[in-house]
């Protein structure tokens, strides 16, 4: 059939208006993934977006893969502590570590030895490293109940370690990012996701400020009061985290050297995240961004150390699946 010119303009213009239309609709709901969970969407700040992974991923245990689960409530487990950095180290890490699995750590690795010490204490078994070449098989992680990643910084995994973490995971593998892990693998979206669909921007003054606890129920938080006092540089992230359980935030009005970052992030209002969780790709993660200053790895005076210590010890505890995770 001939179509005239004029008609042809007209189909075309509403082609392109039906365009839109579906655009814009897309993007004010942006639909679920086959698999994806919808879960608790914290972000309500004018910087909110919505970012997907194409995983499985949120509050809900379906996204979660026993696959020869490792977790035993009869045994503590084992968890494996990578510090590795390829950039900017935080003071509490101390000197780079030499190559290979549990070597000998010095005065000023205040964050490692701690951390194990405090493990051992609940009667958990950790080994350290910073050497990637530990992390190079799904095999080599496949024993731990287990990663963490404390202050590991840009690009810290080489291409079998990426594909190791994610296989580890994906069998049902516990993840624990503490600090700046959020300011890792930024060009990797798959981890990006698993810290929650959010990585590190900026952060305010290094300062004490109010935590309140979101949840009351969770074993990284049932035993801390629901209001307390830390310090610490409190993280302005981008995206903002999605789909996960709120654990922790940061009262923003008892900043009181205020919120906005070096690079100009302007906080995020009253959803100001400091610790939550999720289900992902067939894991579980456990994520905070406290643990900047150096006296809350030690013995030394810090207010809300000890809480901050118990947050850290039963988030793990819960990523080993050795406590029940995720609790709203």
């Amino acid at each position: 059939m001939r179509v005239s010119r004029r008609t042809a303009m007209s189909l075309l213009a509403a082609a392109v208006v039906l365009g839109l239309a579906l655009t814009t609709a897309s993007a004010a709901s942006p639909p679920a993934t086959a698999g994806s969970v919808r879960g608790v969407s914290t972000a309500s700040s004018p910087l909110k977006a919505m970012f997907d992974y194409g995983v499985c991923r949120g509050t809900s245990s379906k996204c979660y893969n026993d696959w020869g689960d490792r977790a035993d409530p009869s045994q503590a487990g084992r968890a494996l502590i990578y510090t590795r950095t390829a950039g900017p180290r935080h003071a509490h890490l101390g000197t780079a570590l030499p190559a290979g699995l549990n070597p000998e750590l010095g005065a000023d690795n205040v964050a490692q030895a701690n951390l194990v010490t405090w493990l051992r204490e609940a009667g958990i078994a950790a080994d350290w490293t910073e050497d990637v070449g530990q992390l190079s098989s799904a095999g080599r992680l496949r024993p731990y109940h287990t990663v963490i990643f404390l202050s590991t910084t840009r690009d810290t995994l080489d291409d079998n370690a990426q594909t190791a973490l994610m296989q580890y995971i994906r069998g049902g593998g516990g993840f624990v990012g503490i600090h700046n892990a959020f300011g890792t693998e930024y060009h990797w979206k798959w981890y990006e996701g698993l810290l929650g669909g959010t990585n590190f921007y900026d952060h305010g003054r290094h300062q004490n400020a109010t935590v309140v606890a979101e949840s009351k129920r969770d074993a990284s938080t049932q035993s801390l009061p629901r209001t307390w006092e830390f310090k610490d540089e409190w993280y302005n992230l981008f995206p903002e985290p999605s789909h996960v359980q709120p654990l922790l935030r940061v009262n923003e009005a008892s900043m009181l050297e205020g919120t906005t970052g070096g690079l100009g992030h302007p906080g995020h209002g009253r959803e100001h995240l400091v610790s939550w969780c999720q289900y992902y790709d067939g894991g579980r993660a456990w994520l905070t961004t406290l643990g900047h200053d150096i006296a809350a790895w030690t013995d030394a005076e810090l207010v809300g150390d000890a809480h901050f210590r118990q947050h850290i010890v039963n988030g793990i505890r819960s990523a080993m699946g050795i406590a029940a995770f995720c609790q709203k």
